[in-house]
C-alpha cells in the first residue's frame, strides 16, 4: 500500500525520483563555492556570472556519469557563448534592438545545436537567458572568467556520484515518429523558426511598450516552445504548451512575492548574494517535478542577482518581471501553435 501511494505521488509530481537530491546537491555546491568566494572578496555584483556558469550542472540529471559529463560539457559551452556575446554587447552599448535581433538569431542556432545534442533541459533557454541578462548589465573583463571558471567547477563536481544512469524518462517527454523523408532535418529547422518569431515578436513588443527588462520577455518566450517536441503532432504540443505556460506564470508571480520579501526591506548585498546562493538548490530540487513551484525558487534568484549587478527600483523591476512574463508567454504559445511543420500529423510514439 505505501509503495503504491508512493508510486502515485510520484506520477502526480509530487515525489523525487532516485538521484533527485544528489543532483540538486551538486547543482547547489556547483554556485556555492565560487558565491561565497566572490562574496568574501567583496564583489556581489559578480555573482550573476557564477549562476549563469552554474547553470551547467543542470545538465545530465538522469544519465550515467560519462554522458552526464559530455553533455555538461556541451551544455556549458552554450552558456558561455551565451555570455561571451552578452558582454560584447554590453561593452558596446548595443541598442535594444540589436539585442532582439542577436538573441533570435542565438536562438535559432542554439535550438538546432541543442535538438542535435540531445540535451537536457531541452532548448536553448538558459543561453538565451544568459545573452539577455549579461548584455544589461556592466560589461566587466572578469565576468567572463568568472563563468568559465565556474563551468569548469561544476563539470568536475558532475563526475560524482554514481556511474549508473537513473530513470530519464521522468524528465524527458516521449519522442514521435514521424515516417516522411527529410522530416527530422524539416522538423528541426521549423522548431528553431518557433525560437525566433517567439522572441523576436516578444522582444520587440516589450520594446514598444516600453519595458527595460525586455530580456526577460525573451527568454519567457522560449519555455513554452521546450515543451514542444521537435517532431510532435499539433494537439499534444498544444496542452503540454499550454501547461507549462501555466507553470510558467503562476510560478514567477508567486516568486515575484517571495522577491518583494527580499528586495523592498533593502536587505543590503550580502544577504541577497547568500539568498541567490540558498535559492539555487529547491530551484533544481523541484524543477523536473513540478516546473512551477521550482520557478517559486527560481524567479526570486534571478531577481536578486540581476538587483545585484545593476541596482534599480525594486517595484519596478518587479512590474517589469510580471509584465515581460505574460507577454513571453502569450509569444511562445503563438509561436508553438501557428507555426506549424511536416510532422504535424506525426503518431507519438513512447521509446524504449
Amino acid at each position: 500500500m505505501r509503495t503504491a501511494r508512493l508510486s502515485a505521488r510520484r506520477s502526480a509530481g509530487l515525489g523525487f525520483a532516485d538521484g533527485d537530491w544528489l543532483h540538486a546537491c551538486r547543482v547547489a555546491v556547483g554556485l556555492l563555492v565560487p558565491g561565497l568566494v566572490l562574496l568574501f572578496a567583496g564583489r556581489p555584483e559578480l555573482i550573476i556570472f557564477a549562476a549563469f556558469g552554474s547553470f551547467t550542472g543542470m545538465y545530465g540529471r538522469a544519465e550515467s556519469r560519462g554522458l552526464r559529463l559530455r553533455h555538461q560539457v556541451q551544455g556549458g559551452a552554450i552558456l558561455l557563448a551565451g555570455v561571451a556575446l552578452g558582454t560584447f554587447l554590453s561593452a558596446c552599448h548595443a541598442r535594444p534592438w540589436v539585442l532582439v535581433v542577436t538573441e533570435a538569431g542565438f536562438a535559432f542556432v542554439g535550438a538546432l545545436v541543442t535538438n542535435l545534442l540531445g540535451l537536457v533541459p531541452r532548448g536553448p533557454f538558459f543561453g538565451i537567458f544568459a545573452l539577455g541578462a549579461i548584455a544589461l548589465v556592466p560589461a566587466d573583463g572578469a565576468g567572463f572568467a568568472i563563468c568559465a571558471g565556474t563551468v569548469l567547477f561544476c563539470v568536475l563536481i558532475g563526475l560524482t556520484g554514481p556511474k549508473r544512469t537513473f530513470d530519464r524518462s521522468s524528465v524527458s517527454p516521449p519522442g514521435v515518429a514521424c515516417g516522411q523523408a527529410g522530416c527530422d532535418r524539416g522538423c528541426a529547422l521549423v522548431h528553431s523558426a518557433r525560437y525566433v518569431v517567439a522572441i523576436s515578436a516578444a522582444g520587440f513588443c516589450g520594446l514598444l511598450l516600453g519595458v527595460e527588462h525586455a530580456n526577460w520577455a525573451m527568454a519567457s518566450a522560449a519555455v513554452p516552445l521546450a515543451a514542444v517536441d521537435v517532431r510532435n503532432r499539433l494537439h499534444p504540443g498544444v496542452h503540454s504548451v499550454l501547461h507549462r505556460s501555466a507553470h510558467r506564470v503562476l510560478g514567477t508571480f508567486a516568486g515575484l512575492g517571495v522577491t518583494a520579501l527580499l528586495l523592498l526591506p533593502d536587505l543590503g548585498e550580502t544577504l541577497l548574494a547568500l539568498s541567490v546562493i540558498v535559492l539555487l538548490f529547491p530551484t533544481e530540487l523541484f524543477m523536473s517535478r513540478h516546473y512551477g513551484l521550482a520557478l517559486g525558487f527560481f524567479t526570486p534568484l534571478i531577481m536578486a542577482m540581476t538587483e545585484l549587478a545593476t541596482p534599480a527600483e525594486p517595484l519596478t523591476l518587479l512590474v517589469d518581471r510580471g509584465l515581460d512574463t505574460l507577454i513571453g508567454v502569450a509569444a511562445g504559445i503563438g509561436a508553438a501553435v501557428f507555426v506549424r511543420g511536416p510532422c504535424a500529423e506525426a503518431t507519438p510514439i513512447v521509446r524504449p
